[in-house]
């Protein structure tokens, strides 16, 4: 993907990643950790989580196709390198997010009465052990990724503009009189 509107679509794409990732780690913690925000947010989440698995791509993409048109610097080459982790931490978000809203699922199907279809619960609904795990799980793999999120955005705005700006006001703006 190239242009959007005549700007690059990176440009434009990054802000929805930059906001939608943090927001379905957060969302992911929530439902990991409070049985209230599970029931009400666990499917809402799981498929933002899986909207920013499909973002994510298409925003490297549109990054690959915006460096090969802008100058190459060393800032450059590591805000493409860290901008390919994204997917690494979307990713885990996205699977833990689907769990939980399938343990939200199978436990709303156990409390609405005994299974005669013979069905079996396969993520332990139940089990005050795994609830921990995915826990400890939400938050250690939320914290990824926010950090990864800053760590790609801080190297992006960088390599936008290092050596691009003025310090000093121009005549006629603010405090350039």
């Amino acid at each position: 993907m190239g242009t959007l509107n005549g700007l690059p679509a990176h440009i434009l794409l990054v802000h929805a990643i930059v906001v939608l990732l943090p927001l379905a780690a957060l969302l992911l913690v929530l439902t990991a950790v409070w049985p209230s925000a599970r029931h009400r947010l666990a499917g809402p989440n799981a498929i933002l989580s899986v909207l920013v698995v499909a973002l994510v791509p298409m925003t490297t993409s549109a990054g690959e196709w915006l460096e090969h048109r802008v100058g190459e610097t060393p800032l450059l080459r590591d805000h493409t390198e860290l901008g390919d982790t994204a997917i690494w931490v979307a990713l885990p978000v996205a699977v833990l997010a689907l769990v939980i809203w399938w343990r939200q699922r199978e436990a709303t199907a156990a409390a609405d009465g005994p299974d005669t279809t013979g069905r079996r619960a396969y993520l332990a609904p139940r089990s005050a052990m795994i609830t921990r795990v995915v826990m400890v799980l939400a938050i250690l793999i939320a914290g990824s990724a926010v950090y990864d999120t800053y760590r790609i955005g801080d190297s992006g705005a960088k390599a936008s503009w290092t050596g691009n700006f003025s310090s000093t006001p121009t005549s006629g703006g603010p405090d350039g009189d």
